[in-house]
C-alpha cells in the first residue's frame, strides 16, 4: 500500500476528485482550504488580500498498482493547468487497520 498526499490550487481540486472516482481510489481525507506556496515559481496562495488564493490537499491509501497511473494522470492535469499547481508525494505505509 502507498499514501498519496495531493496538494493543489482550490480550483483544480474537483478535478483531482474526477481522476480518483475514474480509477475506483474510494478512501481519502481532503483539506479544501490550505495555505501554501509552490517550491518553484509558484505564487503564495494565502487567502489574503495579497494573495487571496487559497490551495486543498487530500491524502489517500491505495494499492501499489494503481499510483503510477494516478501520478500519470496528475501529471497531466497540472501540465494543463500551469499556473494553478499541484504536487503529489508518495510514500510507503507500514500498517493499516
Amino acid at each position: 500500500m502507498k499514501a498519496i498526499f495531493v496538494a493543489c490550487n482550490q480550483s483544480i481540486y474537483d478535478e483531482v476528485l474526477d481522476i480518483m472516482n475514474r480509477m475506483q481510489m474510494r478512501g481519502y481525507t481532503g483539506w479544501e482550504e490550505l495555505m501554501g506556496c509552490g517550491s518553484r515559481n509558484g505564487e503564495p496562495h494565502l487567502g489574503n488580500h495579497a494573495w487571496p488564493t487559497m490551495n486543498s490537499a487530500l491524502l489517500t491509501v491505495t494499492d501499489d498498482g494503481k499510483v503510477d497511473e494516478f501520478l500519470k494522470s496528475l501529471k497531466e492535469l497540472d501540465e494543463a493547468n500551469e499556473i494553478q499547481g499541484l504536487r503529489a508525494f508518495v510514500w510507503d505505509v507500514a500498517a493499516m487497520i
